[in-house]
This record gives structure tokens, C-alpha cells and sequence, in this order.
């Protein structure tokens, strides 16, 4: 069967409008979602899409904002334990933040596990920098250092809870990148089963909410049913931030789809091939993964330059 066109489309859900097409036409064609993935898996899509991400790359950054384990007991479920554990483990430069002291110790301890070789004996070559505080005040200084080359493949993990990632952090991360050169690539936590129930219980503390949105409208925001208000957060990707790319990824409740939609991750990125490696990742997330032979002959020809 061939792939079918989903923008505005993902998997079977029709979205309330189409979401603005690239700036030269272009369209990214996917496959049906027929697995769909579910939260239990989240940190494997994130660990396989970056295995095809640098092993195309052979470099990058990773920025993770809210990096300690959301559950401290399931270490399986943790995106930055599996990411570093990757192999071929290329990926140059990691910066890892958050506000908890004692995930900020399980970070350090990660790092001081890791292997200073990899499976086949060679040195792996990478910095990684952990910080404790508010991701939304300490990545200014990370950005304003200038450490990111304009040329380094970027890669950030925004998998907050609910309202943590201001929608200001969000603009300086997508504007940091200069014209000429793909912003760095977001994938972005959206909740959406609970998100009306946090949003109405914001009654006192409602500068919460605006900073999250980076509106100041909360009762147009509360009003909205949570799958245009899935829409809208896609545009102001599109639109506000000027990516070229951006797909809302549903994770689901319970494994193969069954229950709601916990929430969305959205992935945005301006680079043609980063959409199909996604998709890619999130239809093979229950399958071993590919060899290096087998990654070397299916992304033989694709470049991130």
C-alpha cells in the first residue's frame, strides 16, 4: 500500500484545520499509524530517533530541559539514560537540566556510569554538562555563550509535566540558529487528556498558564476542546517560530492504542529528512533495533547538511 499524505492528518484523527505548508510546498508523506505508540514507550522513541539522528548527523547537541527520571523507579523510561547509552554513541555535546536535587544526583550518576568506550573498544568522545534550576532561565546561558556552532545538528527535549516550559524559552531556542543555517530541531511534551483539568484549576496562579502559551487570552485558551488547542500549538510552531516541519505525535494511554490520548509530542524541524526518520522511529519502536549494517545501507544516501 502506498504512504498516504497526513497533513492535516495524523493516522485515522482529522484535525480541526490544515496547518500551513512549507514554504516551498512541499509535503512530508507517512504511513497510517497502525501501532500506535503508547506512554510506556516514549523514552525508546526518543532513544531510536536519535540513533538514526546522529547516524546521519555523525555529530550533534543534545539539550534535554527536564532530564531527571520522571519516574525515578522505571530507569527504562528514562530518555537521557537510554540517548547516552546509544551506539554509535557520536553525539558530541549533552546538556542536561533540572530543578530537582535529588534527579540532578541520579544525572550525575548516570554520567559517571557510562562506559568511556564503546562496544567495540573505541573512546567515546563527548561532554556532557548538567545543571540544578529552571530550565527557562538557564538555557539564556547556554545560548547567550554562543558553545553551539551554527553548523552543529541540535537536537532538545522539552518533556515537561504540564506548564513548566515557558513559551519565551521555546522562541529562543527556535530563534537561535541564524538564516542559512536548520533551527534547532524541538520535540515538545503537549498534554492533552488532563490539560483542561490543569487549566481550569489555574485560578489563582494564572500567569502559569500565559507564560506556558505566551498569550495572555487564559479563557480563550481554557475554552478550547484539547484537540484545536493541539492545532493551535502546531501553528504558533509553524507561524510564530517559522519551522518548516512540525508533526503532533500521539502517545496513547495503554499499548496498541487503547484509552486516550495522554498527550502530543511534537516534533519540529526544518530539515526535509527529519520527518521520515520520526516516523520511521515511531512505527519500528516495538522492533529490535536496526544494525549498524543495516542503518548504513538505509541512510546511505540521506545527508543532514
Amino acid at each position: 500500500m502506498p504512504p498516504r499524505k497526513i497533513i492535516p492528518c495524523i493516522g485515522q484523527q482529522k484535525l480541526p484545520m490544515p496547518l500551513p505548508e512549507p514554504p516551498d510546498g512541499k509535503e512530508i508523506e507517512f504511513r497510517p499509524i497502525n501501532r500506535p505508540l503508547w506512554t510506556e514507550n516514549k523514552a525508546k522513541l526518543i532513544e531510536r530517533y536519535l540513533l538514526y539522528f546522529v547516524f546521519i548527523t555523525k555529530h550533534g547537541t543534545y539539550i534535554d530541559g527536564f532530564a531527571g527520571p520522571q519516574e525515578i523507579d522505571k530507569v527504562e523510561m528514562w530518555a537521557a539514560n537510554l540517548v547516552l547509552r546509544n551506539e554509535p554513541a557520536w553525539m558530541r555535546h549533552f546538556f542536561l537540566y533540572d530543578m530537582d536535587k535529588r534527579k540532578v544526583e541520579m544525572l550525575k550518576d548516570l554520567r559517571t556510569s557510562l562506559p568511556v568506550r564503546d562496544s567495540k573498544g573505541r573512546k567515546i568522545n563527548r561532554t556532557i554538562e548538567i545543571k540544578q534550576g529552571d530550565f527557562n532561565q538557564l538555557i539564556h546561558d547556554l545560548l547567550d555563550s554562543n558553545i553551539i556552532g551554527q553548523k552543529e545538528a541540535t537536537f532538545c527535549l522539552l518533556d515537561q509535566r504540564t506548564f513548566e516550559c515557558k513559551w519565551s524559552t521555546v522562541e529562543s531556542l527556535a530563534r537561535y540558529k541564524i538564516l542559512g543555517h536548520n533551527k534547532i530541531e524541538l520535540y515538545y511534551f503537549l498534554p492533552n487528556s488532563w490539560q483542561p483539568r490543569a487549566l481550569a484549576g489555574l485560578t489563582k496562579n494564572t500567569s502559569l498558564a500565559t507564560e506556558w502559551w505566551g498569550g495572555s487570552d487564559l479563557e480563550t485558551i481554557k475554552a478550547m476542546r484539547p484537540d484545536v488547542r493541539m492545532q493551535k500549538m502546531c501553528e504558533k510552531f509553524k507561524v510564530d517560530l517559522g519551522y518548516r516541519y512540525v508533526t503532533p505525535w500521539p502517545i496513547y494511554e495503554r499499548e496498541n492504542g487503547k484509552g486516550a490520548i495522554m498527550y502530543y509530542m511534537i516534533h519540529a524541524t526544518d530539515h526535509d529528512e527529519a520527518p521520515k526518520l520520526m516516523e520511521r522511529a515511531y512505527h519500528n519502536i516495538v522492533k529490535p533495533k536496526e544494525t549498524v549494517k543495516q542503518l548504513e545501507f538505509l541512510f546511505s544516501d540521506v545527508s543532514f547538511e
